[in-house]
């Protein structure tokens, strides 16, 4: 694996151990939009329940980190770090009203909500608590392109 297929399975860790809120090492097939929402993926609603079908054959409704992997690799755009950090940093740019650098963790609450209305209350504050490493209630861009890209 050459440096870019690692950092890439490094995001797709962090973004499966994101959603993997009660570690069992699955995620829930709906949860997978969200994830490629919040990767800024674009992507076939009727493509990505193929894809769910092939790699969730017994239709669980869970799928392993190696399924999500195949899944998600398939929407995964070639691009260079500089033009991603570029659009996080546009995006970040949207919800930081104020320009102080940060947002607060409830405004990224918020902000999951609207990308996954599946996320329960308590799958949003685990994501938080992941992301909000120093419990400031605050998440600035280093933290976001953290949660963004696993770097």
């Amino acid at each position: 694996m050459d440096s870019d297929d690692e950092q890439k399975m490094a995001m797709l860790r962090k973004a499966f151990q994101m959603f993997d809120t009660t570690k069992t090492g699955y995620i829930d097939v709906l949860k997978i939009s969200t994830i490629l929402n919040t990767m800024g993926q674009l992507f076939d609603d009727s493509e990505l329940q193929a894809l769910i079908d092939e790699n969730d054959p017994e239709n669980s409704g869970k799928i392993n980190f190696d399924g999500f992997c195949n899944i998600a690799s398939h929407f995964l755009e070639e691009e260079d770090a500089e033009a991603m950090q570029q659009e996080l940093k546009e995006a970040f740019r949207l919800y930081d009203r104020e320009g102080n650098g940060y947002i607060t963790t409830s405004t990224l609450k918020e902000i999951l909500a609207a990308l996954d209305d599946k996320l329960s209350s308590s799958d949003l504050d685990g994501i938080i608590a992941e992301i909000d490493t120093d419990g400031s209630g605050t998440v600035d861009f280093d933290e976001f392109m953290e949660m963004m890209t696993g770097d």
